[in-house]
């Protein structure tokens, strides 16, 4: 536990120098508040860009902030000399992992507060974006682990989180990108948030949900045994 708090306040000083992970985390919870009070559209739905900007939010921020810190400490080999200091892997994804949810929760609470909620429906808020955070993290991970370099980590991860963020997007206006966009979690969030009646929430939702988390979580060990962070 004590180096998995090391890890995280460590990550924590080296974000402020690195502004390129620092904007993931407060990017579109500023553009949230910023739209959702002074764009006023007839007959536009309630908390319209609390929800559009949570979708591009969860797709972006934790994916891209994860593989570029594992890929960074590892092209730097800060991540070995942290191994060699008796530090084991899965202290350091938990300290890394930890960091990124927190943060990323922290943007979440944000846009909660920009939207119109109830205290139930802004747990409900925050309960989905917490799942789609992790998933998105999970990913990440995996990518940030297969690669060797930043750069890798970067021309990997960049193609990957537009098609998460911007599923939902292109959802609303073509069937076809619907049907795929389903079986995504990111599309699911956008779905789910919708709905937040939290006795409303479909099966189906949560069960595409947790099969996308199951299939991230395989991804990472796969990299992990190929790869290794050794």
């Amino acid at each position: 536990m004590n180096n998995i708090i090391a890890i995280l306040k460590k990550q924590i000083k080296d974000t402020f120098k690195n502004k390129t992970v620092l904007i993931q985390f407060i990017l579109f919870p500023v553009l949230t508040v910023i739209m959702n009070n002074t764009v006023r559209i007839d007959g536009m739905p309630m908390n319209f860009f609390v929800n559009m900007f949570a979708a591009m939010y969860v797709g972006m921020a934790p994916l891209t902030a994860v593989s570029a810190i594992i890929a960074e400490e590892k092209e730097q080999n800060t991540l070995r000399v942290l191994l060699m200091s008796n530090v084991k892997p899965y202290e350091y994804l938990l300290g890394v992992g930890s960091y990124i949810w927190l943060a990323c929760m922290l943007g979440a609470a944000v846009m909660c507060a920009a939207g119109s909620y109830t205290l139930q429906g802004g747990l409900t808020f925050l309960g989905i974006m917490a799942a789609g955070i992790l998933a998105s993290l999970l990913l990440g991970a995996a990518i940030g682990t297969r690669s060797k370099t930043q750069m890798m980590a970067a021309s990997v991860s960049v193609p990957v989180m537009m098609i998460f963020s911007f599923l939902p997007m292109l959802s609303m206006f073509n069937t076809g990108i619907a049907k795929v966009a389903r079986f995504t979690y990111s599309q699911q969030v956008v779905l789910m948030l919708e709905q937040m009646d939290a006795q409303s929430l479909k099966p189906d939702s949560i069960s595409i949900i947790s099969a996308n988390l199951l299939l991230f979580t395989v991804l990472f060990i796969l990299s992990y045994k190929k790869c290794g962070l050794d």
